[in-house]
């Protein structure tokens, strides 16, 4: 690990082939997470069941693995960086967050262990692990028949995801669930149908405990300009109809009585600025994807930029709100609908 560091300064991240980069968890901001993990595993008492962990491009579980999938770029500050930079969100930033992540995929990894999705009961709380599993899916924000782990409504995604967040928040140490959902009865429901599996397990021999991977950090044969190019493709034109509303947005947004002031500034820059916060917050509370949300962002700042749209300083406060609500609202019309305008 000592020879890494300059590796990385001397290379070009950009073209040399992932698997060449010489990324693993050992030494790195991952390796003392997972330790802390494994110690809330050693409570739960499963005394066969032992996950392992790997890099991959993304968070995941092969069905019928114990192994957890964590994203290559969890395990350099250079490569989170260049995450943020090409796609604008971070799935397991901080410690807290890959915790949050790694209760999740864990979900996974019992399900699959003792095919929990065969029994009867775990079918009749969660539904059929046989359902569509659709990448698009349409969330009710705030249903009570879910629990809430993961940003965007998560665990109404598909059944599996359903159980995973439940177990997630089930195991969060010194989280007090039967509080927090006291009024939710069916969220309530399974977190207590949780608990009894959970406490059956303990001794329980492992039905199934696989070792597939996929697409571990050392087969990855492309380049990180090659995985970056192939996230951004298909990247839609501007919705037509949405200049109308971007232009409304800042001729309106000057004090009523004509009187703001201050420098003028760039509305397009507002935008950029604004754009990891929206990513974050408008999946977190609509189910819109942060993908999604960085190209309609990014593509209302464009056409503020060829507008030349420009706004008082002294507004800038009230024109954030008026953004966020835009965007949120945008979102919302596509979750539900498919479309961001009728």
């Amino acid at each position: 690990m000592a020879d890494l560091q300059p590796r990385f300064q001397e290379a070009n991240l950009r073209t040399e082939r992932i698997r060449d980069l010489g990324l693993s968890i050992e030494g790195t901001r991952l390796e003392p997470v997972i330790a802390e993990f494994q110690t809330e595993l050693a409570a739960l008492q499963l005394a066969h069941l032992k996950p392992s962990f790997y890099l991959s491009t993304e968070w995941g579980v092969v069905f019928g693995s114990h192994s957890i999938a964590l994203p290559f770029y969890l395990a350099r500050p250079e490569l989170e960086a260049l995450q943020v930079e090409q796609v604008g969100h971070l799935e397991g930033a901080g410690r807290a967050e890959t915790l949050r992540y790694l209760r999740h995929e864990f979900g996974h990894v019992v399900n699959y262990a003792y095919h929990l999705y065969e029994d009867e009961e775990w079918v009749r709380q969660f539904g059929s692990i046989t359902q569509p599993y659709l990448e698009e899916y349409s969330p009710k924000p705030f249903s009570r028949r879910f629990v809430r782990h993961l940003p965007g409504w998560y665990a109404q995604k598909h059944p599996d995801e359903d159980w995973a967040e439940t177990l997630a928040v089930w195991m969060t140490p010194g989280r007090d669930w039967r509080k927090t959902y006291k009024t939710w009865p069916t969220a309530l429901s399974k977190l207590e149908y949780c608990e009894r599996v959970m406490t059956s397990l303990r001794d329980r021999p492992l039905v199934d405990l696989g070792e597939e991977r996929d697409e571990e950090v050392g087969d990855l044969s492309y380049s990180l300009q090659e995985y970056y190019s192939q996230l951004q493709k298909g990247e839609d034109a501007m919705p037509p109809g949405l200049e109308g509303a971007l232009t409304a947005i800042f001729e309106d947004v000057d004090a009523p009585d004509g009187s703001a002031q201050g420098p003028r500034k760039s509305a397009s820059a507002l935008l950029k600025r604004m754009e990891r916060e929206l990513m974050d917050n408008v999946y977190r509370w609509t189910g819109h994807f942060p993908e999604r949300t960085k190209v309609l962002v990014r593509q209302l700042a464009s056409r503020a930029e060829e507008l030349q749209q420009v706004y008082s300083e002294d507004q800038e406060a009230r024109l954030q709100v008026a953004i966020t609500t835009f965007v949120t609202a945008l979102a919302m019309n596509h979750v539900h609908r498919g479309t961001y305008l009728p």
